[in-house]
């Protein structure tokens, strides 16, 4: 019998089963997916490592989790810094002062926050949907260009129809400062993110092509202990109800160019392009190969079954995960992790740091 059965071989379950194997114990990791890595996972194209499930930019201002990686692989300098194209015109992101000079043609902060002052003003009172909560924050023209087209297509609804706490902040800086994040640290693995998570669960067990909720009965009394990391409500056979979340499709192409769009992130802001991003693999590593490799990536209805991307975190979906969670909470030998087993969005980091707390009080 094993000390830990680990469903999932994401980010969460590849760090609790390096720490649990550290620690002594014995531990089998099932994977659905035929590859390890759940949405990190990479693959090798012409010496360029496709990011398969979506561009994953890692960053972090928590300096343990930054030495925690480093250890496995070694992480570049890429700095994240995506260009949004509204109908040809290129702006950078996030909203800096070269947005905002290329919109309006300003040259100071002052008159960049009085151009915005004075556009919030469209919105009297308290914003009731999203688009009056976005235009409230930084005004019509960055609204109407950057943001209105991505996130309807993000969403596949209106801007209207909403909810205006969707949108709490929207980060506005008043300097020449492309930089994407705040956090003190960033890059890529370098060689990619496959090598992390060979590096995580070096020695360890594991089964890929297992569907853990499919075939339960076979696993059943394999492991004092079970750590969950799939669905949290596909675990429970749904009897409460289904989770929604926002899905994605991703189309790839190999281009016989050497640079295709100068950027690894391009975003297409207008409604009227179906795709929400370009990503283009090769920057992420400065890399120098003769072709490229560039994914489309579409916003999509979710199906049960299909790869879940984006929680649905309005009100009806917030009780019904709330009622899931009681049921985990009397669920004696199973810890429910990550961010599908806690319907939530989670950065790379916070799911690192989560599994690492989570490891920290399972195997003192």
């Amino acid at each position: 019998m094993y000390d830990y059965l680990i469903v999932g071989s994401g980010l969460f379950g590849a760090v609790f089963a390096h720490e649990a194997k550290k620690a002594g114990r014995s531990v089998l990791v099932i994977e659905r997916r035929e590859n390890v890595g759940g949405n990190i996972y990479c693959e090798e194209m012409e010496g360029i490592n496709v990011h398969k499930y979506g561009a994953h930019i890692f960053h972090t201002s928590y300096k343990d989790v930054w030495e925690y990686v480093n250890q496995f692989v070694e992480f570049n300098n890429y700095v994240n810094s995506p260009v949004a194209n509204y109908k040809g015109e290129l702006y950078n992101l996030p909203f800096n002062m070269n947005t905002f000079a290329k919109l309006w043609g300003i040259v100071t902060p002052d008159e960049a926050a009085a151009k915005i002052a004075e556009q919030r003003t469209a919105i009297k009172g308290e914003p009731q949907n999203l688009e009056e909560q976005a235009i409230s924050l930084v005004g019509t023209d960055i609204y109407t260009k950057l943001i209105k087209g991505y996130t309807e297509k993000q969403w596949g609804r209106s801007c209207t129809e909403l909810p205006a706490f969707i949108i709490k902040r929207l980060p506005v800086r008043y300097t020449f400062d492309n930089n994407y994040f705040n956090d003190r640290y960033q890059g890529i693995p370098v060689g990619g993110y496959n090598k992390l998570i060979d590096a995580l669960l070096d020695g360890i067990e594991v089964r890929t092509g297992v569907d853990y909720n499919e075939c339960r009965a076979e696993y059943e009394g394999m492991a004092k202990k079970v750590v969950y990391t799939g669905p949290v409500d596909a675990y429970f056979d749904y009897k409460l109800g289904q989770l929604e979340y926002r899905g994605l499709r991703f189309e790839t192409e190999r281009l016989e160019e050497v640079n295709h769009q100068g950027v690894a992130v391009m975003n297409y802001t207008e409604r009227e392009v179906p795709y929400t991003r370009v990503i283009e693999h090769k920057h992420f590593e400065f890399g120098t190969q003769p072709v490229t490799y560039v994914t489309k990536e579409y916003p999509a209805d979710w199906q049960p079954g299909e790869e879940a991307y984006y929680p649905v975190n309005n009100e009806r979906n917030q009780n019904l995960y709330q009622q899931y969670a009681e049921l985990a909470a009397k669920e004696e030998k199973v810890i429910f992790g990550g961010r599908l087993a806690e319907y939530k969005y989670y950065d790379m980091d916070d799911v690192i740091k989560s599994a690492l707390a989570c490891a920290g009080r399972e195997l003192q």
